[in-house]
């Protein structure tokens, strides 16, 4: 159900459901797009979330009660039946058990829940997977969504594109890490990220992103327009790859000349929730064309 709450004078945030889901997400989206579309005075901002969404209004142009009934009557009147996202295919290259984050695991063994394995070990046990080749490779096999941006600068929040009860889930470290490496590759409850700068952390650490997506002097071309790469509706489809394409890749960074592979693609959210293994294969059949 529904829940509605002030933040101050100039917030209401609305919590979709309880719980993150592909439906609700999308339908956030869809909630959000339309609420953009009829201009309604008074609203200065709006924010979607994984399963909320936020909104700044000025207080002088319309009231709180006026605005909560606008919404409530727009989230009847939309659904996902003809509704459909524009956004990116985006090949992300990550390089697994790298040497960098598995330091950074390691040093921080007293906080895991099993101090005797690496993230990655432990994930692939607690899922059921019988060894961590099999844990990456069901990673791999089907894209995410990203859901959100935030937290920090840049970070994408992804959510596997497979029914729910084929989500990954994982824990965070039971205290945090004081040091995460830039461009780590962490997961967290059911959600994967890239840690886009250095810092704190406490998602489990799989591996490290060979290119940014963090770039304040926005030299690559993919960062000319923003510093941030990732967008809400993107599809990320992670792949694994050797120390040596990770290496040949912060070459083409360090050059200037890296540009991620992309696909511009448009898909119904319907498709996606009543048969989300053809969605998957289609996204990566056209990202590799």
């Amino acid at each position: 159900m529904t829940r509605y709450e002030y933040g101050g004078d100039e917030f209401i945030f609305v919590e979709l459901a309880e719980a993150m889901s592909l439906e609700t997400n999308f339908k956030a989206m869809a909630i959000t797009k339309a609420l953009r579309e009829k201009k309604v005075l008074g609203i200065l901002d709006i924010c979607p979330s994984n399963a909320s969404y936020m909104i700044r209004f000025n207080p002088d142009l319309i009231h709180p009660d006026d605005l909560i009934s606008k919404l409530k009557e727009l989230e009847q009147d939309v659904t996902l039946e003809n509704f459909e996202i524009t956004a990116r295919a985006v090949d992300v290259p990550i390089l697994f058990e790298d040497p960098w984050t598995h330091e950074a695991l390691m040093r921080f063994r007293d906080r895991h829940q099993d101090p005797t394995s690496t993230d990655i070990e432990y994930v692939a046990h607690t899922n059921g997977f019988r060894s961590k080749e099999d844990l990456i490779k069901s990673i791999t096999d089907a894209p995410y969504l990203v859901s959100m941006i935030g937290f920090v600068p840049g970070l994408p929040w992804c959510y596997q594109m497979v029914p729910n009860e084929k989500q990954i889930e994982a824990p965070k470290y039971v205290r945090p890490r004081t040091y995460t490496p830039e461009r780590a590759f962490g997961f967290g409850g059911s959600f994967a990220v890239i840690y886009p700068v250095q810092g704190a952390g406490g998602y489990q650490l799989f591996g490290t992103a060979a290119a940014p997506i963090f770039e304040k002097e926005q030299r690559l071309h993919d960062f000319k327009e923003s510093m941030t790469f990732p967008r809400q509706g993107d599809v990320f489809r992670y792949r694994s790859i050797s120390m040596e394409e990770y290496e040949d890749i912060r070459k083409q960074v360090e050059n200037g000349e890296f540009r991620y592979l992309t696909k511009d693609i448009t898909f119904k959210p319907k498709d996606v929730l009543e048969n989300p293994n053809a969605f998957s294969e289609s996204v990566i059949r056209r990202l590799y064309a």
